[in-house]
């Protein structure tokens, strides 16, 4: 397969260039010029990043290229493509650490929009790793033959894409195959069809296990609007990190993920995969047959019982969640920005509804730095203090591990809550481990009661003074 996507040589210099595939006049009718503005994005190991620019365009046996900065690297869909333990040993591991780096940058990023597809990504054994403008890449992957992203699900949106791409690589690595191999890669998708993992990897770490099986159930998740999951995107994508770095903050080994099967253990394991593979096929059988024919059978039994299971679990599951419910607009907002000071990302969810989710990427950042933290000191004891006990303390500068929100503000702006919708000015000051003083900052919040009748904050404006 030709690469379309590579470092080569342009002016006697190393670039990262993208073969477009497409003659001077095709680019020009195809306005492919005007995609070229669009950034990549170079992530560092310590969460910083910078924006990545193409620099030139030039033509290449008839075809135009385009080019940028040298980017350190390989691209992470090769790493993974062309393990061979034969000959190569130390293959899987590297792919296991790309992967593993990856899944640290996008976090990173946060809301920042990056190409998920891993053919457009360059990972450095230093943990830098680079996301190509999407666009660009897009066009060269698909030339290259890869019509179909098995990477990713088309359904799935924010950190959900991001796990679900990370689950899919790891089991791939891990296992040695493709979780999606049929020619209905997009359905098998949605309707969570591939072998589960403990049976494709028998003997991986059950809480890795887990994960990596919560990860590639989302889109089905989303087909089935089970909005309620005990795990989101977030939580998945912090669960898989906190195990595959160890205490010294560095990449598990492929081996200390599984442990050495007995011989009666790897026949139960072979027989409940034959098993299993075999319900399962017919189940698939019986299941896309109803669908093609859904006009000609009648099953009123066996849709009665799934949509009792699914109400059955809806409730449950909407009974553990945290809700605003019973809070008025002041408290709401009060509580939410105590969950951003103690990291409680999962209530933060809750008083959010289609508002800026930087506060929520932030605390969940600062949770994923916390846990590999205390996996490091072996305590359980925070390293981060909530800056109101801080304050309370006596508040003493500089303040290197204070975190979270003093001195708030909430004045009325305009609405009411007979009105069903409420805007509040919001003052307080932000302190942050990485800065020694407090940000100053404004936020315009416009509250609104949801279908439940519960107060969640819509829309969040910030300027920083």
């Amino acid at each position: 397969m030709e690469q379309r996507i590579h470092i080569s040589e342009v002016d006697n210099k190393s670039a990262l260039c993208f073969d477009t595939g497409l003659d001077q006049r095709s680019f020009a009718r195809t306005k492919m010029s005007q995609t070229l503005i669009n950034p990549g994005f170079l992530v560092n190991p310590d969460g910083s990043h910078e924006a990545w620019k193409i620099t030139g365009v030039n033509e290449i046996n008839g075809f135009m290229r385009v080019y940028g900065p040298y980017v350190p690297g390989k691209r992470l869909d090769l790493l993974i493509e062309e393990i061979d333990p034969s000959q190569s040993p130390d293959s899987k591991q590297e792919a296991l650490e790309a992967v593993i780096n990856w899944s640290k940058a996008k976090m990173f990023l946060g809301d920042t929009h990056s190409s998920i597809n891993p053919g457009a990504s360059f990972v450095s054994k230093e943990g830098n790793v680079f996301f190509a403008p999407e666009h660009i890449s897009n066009r060269c992957l698909f030339i290259e033959g890869n019509e179909i992203d098995k990477y990713n699900c088309p359904d799935l949106i924010g950190m959900d894409t991001t796990a679900f791409c990370a689950g899919v690589m790891l089991y791939k690595i891990l296992t040695g195959i493709h979780p999606y191999s049929s020619n209905d890669i997009f359905q098998d998708m949605r309707e969570g069809i591939f072998l589960h993992v403990h049976l494709a990897a028998p003997g991986l770490n059950p809480q890795l296990s887990e994960l990596i099986q919560a990860a590639l159930m989302l889109p089905a998740k989303k087909k089935n609007k089970q909005n309620t999951a005990t795990k989101s995107g977030t939580d998945i994508l912090a669960g898989i990190l906190e195990i595959l770095t160890g205490k010294d903050n560095k990449a598990a080994s492929v081996s200390s993920l599984f442990d050495t099967l007995t011989s009666e253990k790897g026949k139960q394991f072979e027989k409940e995969k034959k098993i299993y593979l075999f319900n399962r096929n017919r189940l698939v059988k019986v299941k896309r047959y109803i669908i093609n024919n859904k006009y000609l059978l009648i099953g009123i039994a066996v849709g009665l019982s799934f949509a009792l299971f699914i109400l059955f679990s809806t409730v449950i599951n909407i009974s553990n969640r945290p809700t605003t419910e019973g809070m008025s607009p002041e408290t709401v907002i009060t509580s939410y920005y105590d969950a951003f000071s103690s990291l409680n990302h999962q209530f933060m969810e809750a008083c959010i509804k289609g508002a800026d989710r930087s506060d929520i990427n932030a605390a969940t950042s600062y949770y994923v730095v916390l846990k590999q933290r205390q996996v490091y000191e072996g305590t359980q004891a925070s390293s981060i203090i909530q800056a109101r006990v801080w304050q309370e303390m006596g508040g003493k500068l500089p303040s290197p591990n204070v975190f979270g929100v003093t001195d708030l503000k909430i004045d009325h702006v305009s609405g009411d809550e007979d009105g069903g919708l409420i805007v509040f000015n919001v003052n307080y000051n932000l302190w942050s481990p990485f800065d020694n003083f407090a940000k100053h900052l404004n936020d315009i919040l416009t509250l609104k009661q949801d279908k439940r009748k519960c107060w969640r904050i819509i829309e969040i404006i910030r300027t920083e003074s």
